[in-house]
């Protein structure tokens, strides 16, 4: 704690002594960066994106409607399956209860 208070102390001190110069010439990126150009390239991908995700969302849909309909599928072929499977035991001792 002692060290970084003193790196802090010694360099508050020479912060005064640091002036800044004014920088007149922009790069290449300073102008880019103010200019309208990032806002166009965000306006292309946003648009770009919500066109993509907007026909994933309908794969996707129809990909889990087909899944239903062949759950369905497969449901009905087991009931069917237990209901011909299923013994009766009652028809085959001959005991009916008619009450």
């Amino acid at each position: 704690m002692f060290c970084l208070s003193t790196v802090l102390y010694l360099m508050v001190r020479a912060l005064p002594r640091v002036q800044e110069d004014p920088a007149d010439s922009q790069g290449f990126l300073d102008r880019w960066a103010h200019s309208e150009v990032p806002e166009k390239v965000d306006a292309a991908i946003n648009g770009f994106l919500l066109k993509f995700l907007r026909k994933v969302k309908v794969t996707v849909l129809k990909l889990d409607n087909t899944l239903s309909r062949h759950m369905q599928k497969i449901k009905a072929e087991e009931s069917e399956n237990e209901k011909k499977a299923s013994i009766d035991f009652k028809e085959m001792t001959g005991d009916r209860d008619e009450k």
